[in-house]
């Protein structure tokens, strides 16, 4: 099922909220995916400053934000960081959760504020996110 113009309006808007209430989240979309996975965290030993994680995040959020418009970058995007992380170790099915991880802070950071329509919304994206990544995973012989 395709994105609607309110769902990704519904999307937008509860990145700009999640924005102008915590500022920078990417301490905490940090925190719930090394307590949820912790076998990630070793991936950053080398991360001290937490730029990677910054940077990370960003590109994720560059990537809803193109998925959301024109498209213009997001699939290649997408692509090239799946095979990045395979070659970390991080299989397809582990990559994909971190959006998953990004959408499980940004409603915990938005409390009463998140609706079962960007719920909705969000499940969507996500859908389309996890799809993609499985098509790409077994055209380029990843495990899926």
């Amino acid at each position: 099922m395709s994105l609607t113009e309110e769902d990704k309006s519904l999307i937008e808007s509860s990145i700009e909220r999640v924005a102008e209430i915590a500022g920078d989240p990417a301490a905490q979309v940090y925190a719930r995916l090394f307590a949820e996975q912790p076998e990630m965290r070793e991936l950053f030993v080398l991360d001290r400053d937490d730029s990677a994680k910054g940077h990370m995040l960003a590109e994720a959020l560059d990537c809803v934000f193109d998925l959301l418009g024109p498209r213009a970058y997001a699939p290649v995007l997408i692509q090239s960081e799946l095979t990045n992380h395979n070659g970390f170790g991080v299989p397809p099915a582990v990559f994909a959760t971190f959006f998953r991880t990004v959408r499980d802070t940004f409603a915990e950071i938005l409390g009463s504020e998140w609706s079962a329509e960007t719920e909705a919304a969000w499940e969507k994206l996500l859908d389309e996110i996890d799809v993609f990544v499985e098509e790409q995973a077994r055209k380029y012989g990843m495990a899926v």
